[in-house]
């Protein structure tokens, strides 16, 4: 139920969304290597990206091959002719002092309009509707000394990154609250990710900025939001800024405005169309997109998230929401299909895969690809545990191991660890657990849930290593006679 604040002031969220082509060998619009990540500042750099007289612009093809594919997905209209503009403003990372972009008016249009994003929010479907999005040329990169944006002494600049495919998504201002946001970006990376036209394991790959308004009023857009969990913080954020202006009587202003992880701050007045002087890019040629092409890709169009929850459901036996979390990150469902290749208890692998791998990997900042987790390790521990080599305590004792590429065999062997299937053994220490504990014995009579106290004192004093179903039938034996 919506509160009263909430009635009266209704939040109008719409996201830009830039994904960095970085799978593409070259830049947008010159043949410098786009792979520049690690290395050295200000060497992946042309007359071109570097906007020097006299050099010309050409059309990077696979980028729009990047870009139909994406129409696909989103079931977008691609506008079949377009032309490049030019947007002019000035940073000291936009060499040219303008980017090439695409313009939706007068007379241009956007790669493609229209689309829609479905999610499953507060248990219902909800198509987010996507404005359009286009194709244009990524800024160099600013790099803040000693602090942030706001702290910093100096900025240095690196223009490796000048010139890199940008696909800039737009939606319409359909978003009603910062969790919905968050919901629709992961949907969105996931759609990404399954089209493969983005290594999203890259930092800076995707990128978001955030318009808010309060209906009715003007809006701030929200920048330098570096994760989808700052982007639900920053957006609740600016809509309390501007609730709490509006009661005071006071109006809010059309801005841009900078994210530091706890609150918003004013960068500078938001820009209007008219002082961006847009005009068509004179050094490219319009470009014609034949059907040919799009049914070409149409008819390569990879396996796409909804598709895969689906057959995860039918070949797995997942339910709807554990295939929906696996299918977040392309990665992640990947790597678990890899396992059920391995081993068939699909289970087993789902349930250590969400709910241990995955919590270690998201605490620590990790994706699959970056640590020497193999399926072959998950298809060892699982193994082990089912043949009753190893217990559940034991094994969430190895599971951070499993990251760094130990297997279960090896750790277990350096550590000593080994469960406990000793009869003799587990019937002494049983006896001796149970004379400890005459007032705990006395309990039981009342409280036949007290068993489990016995359970727990057998598991520490073997720290975990007892065979947990011997030991409960051990202990089930010697306590009989005081469970009635």
């Amino acid at each position: 139920m919506k509160s009263k604040v909430d009635s009266k002031f209704t939040p109008m969220i719409g996201l830009e969304i830039h994904c960095q082509l970085n799978t593409l060998k070259t830049k947008l619009f010159c043949s410098c290597n786009a792979q520049f990540r690690g290395e050295e500042p200000n060497t992946y750099t042309c007359p071109v990206c570097l906007g020097l007289p006299g050099s010309l612009p050409t059309v990077n093809e696979n980028a729009i091959d990047c870009a139909i594919k994406l129409a696909h997905a989103f079931d977008s209209k691609i506008n079949k002719r377009m032309y490049f503009f030019r947007k002019n403003y000035f940073y000291p990372d936009l060499p040219q002092n303008f980017q090439i972009t695409q313009y939706n008016k007068a007379g241009g249009v956007a790669f493609a309009d229209g689309g829609t994003i479905s999610i499953k929010f507060d248990n219902k479907i909800k198509n987010i509707e996507l404005d359009r999005f286009h194709l244009e040329n990524d800024p160099g990169k600013l790099v803040h000394e000693g602090g942030d944006i706001e702290s910093s002494n100096e900025t240095l600049v690196d223009y490796n990154r000048s010139g890199i495919a940008l696909i800039e998504i737009v939606t319409k201002p359909v978003i009603e609250s910062p969790r919905e946001a968050r919901i629709f970006l992961k949907k969105l990376r996931s759609i990404i990710s399954h089209c493969e036209i983005v290594d999203l394991t890259k930092d800076g790959a995707m990128r978001v900025d955030a318009n808010i308004s309060i209906k009715g009023h003007a809006r701030a857009e929200v920048k330098n939001i570096n994760s989808f969990k700052e982007v639900e913080r920053a957006l609740k954020w600016e809509i309390k800024r501007q609730i709490n202006k509006l009661k005071k009587g006071q109006e809010t202003e059309q801005e841009t405005r900078n994210w530091n992880g706890k609150i918003t701050t004013l960068l500078r007045s938001k820009e209007s169309e008219n002082e961006y002087r847009y005009f068509p890019e004179a050094d490219l040629v319009p470009i014609e997109i034949k059907q040919d092409w799009i049914d070409d890709i149409k008819e390569k169009m990879p396996e796409l998230p909804d598709e895969r929850i689906a057959r995860l459901q039918e070949e797995y036996g997942l339910k709807e929401y554990d295939a929906t979390v696996i299918t977040e990150d392309k990665e992640v469902a990947d790597f678990y299909e890899e396992c059920c290749k391995l081993n068939e208890n699909y289970e087993a692998i789902k349930n250590w895969l969400m709910n241990d791998i995955m919590g270690i990997l998201n605490e620590e900042n990790l994706s699959i690809s970056s640590t020497e987790l193999k399926p072959k390790l998950v298809d060892e521990f699982i193994s082990a545990i089912d043949s009753g080599k190893v217990t559940t305590k034991i094994a969430k004792k190895y599971i951070s191991k499993i990251i760094k590429g130990i297997g279960i065999k090896k750790w277990m062997k350096k550590q000593g660890v080994k469960k406990i299937t000793d009869k003799e053994k587990l019937n002494e220490l049983a006896d001796k657990i149970i004379s400890d504990n005459p007032d705990v014995v006395e309990d039981l009579k009342k409280k036949p849930k007290t068993f489990q106290y016995f359970v727990g004192q057998m598991m520490k004093a073997t720290r975990g290593q007892a065979d947990i179903q011997l030991t409960r039938k051990i202990l089930k034996e010697k306590l009989k006679k005081y469970m009635k």
